[in-house]
């Protein structure tokens, strides 16, 4: 049973941002002050990733540890209220992040993906992350150049 009311849920749930969330916003502006570009959002990338490199096939994913189930075996069972509309939602969330990687790595792009937390508690080790990747990408198109 819900401990809020339907009209309380409701604005609950409205203010829950899918994209521009503060941890992608962190992770973006980190990025672009070290010069950095890349596109947010980008509808033309399958599975709409939260940032992309085109140029390097990179997409990166920041992902909500709720609505995507991080740890799921365990922490669906934390789940007390409208069971039967969450865990069927969180497990289409799940199928889809493997169905999105699936189809990204099959067009030779190099998928990213944090956790919110990840972002939030260890920003830099995930900009390394990114540079490793953006770097390594580099040095791949340079000797398919040569």
């Amino acid at each position: 049973m819900d401990n809020l009311t339907p009209e309380q849920r409701r604005k609950n749930m409205q203010a829950i941002k899918s994209t521009l969330t503060t941890q992608e916003v962190r992770l973006a502006k980190a990025l672009w002050e070290l010069g950095y570009r890349y596109r947010k959002n980008n509808k033309k990338i399958f599975g709409k990733p939260d940032l992309t490199f085109a140029k390097y096939k990179i997409a990166i994913f920041i992902d909500s540890e709720f609505f995507h189930g991080k740890d799921w075996e365990t922490q669906q069972l934390r789940i007390k209220s409208n069971r039967d509309y969450w865990i069927p939602k969180i497990e289409r969330n799940r199928k889809r992040d493997i169905e999105v990687n699936a189809f990204l790595i099959s067009k030779k792009w190099k998928v990213i993906r944090f956790w919110s937390k990840e972002v939030q508690k260890e920003l830099d080790t995930c900009v390394a992350k990114i540079q490793e990747e953006i770097e390594s990408s580099k040095i791949k198109t340079e000797e398919k150049k040569s």
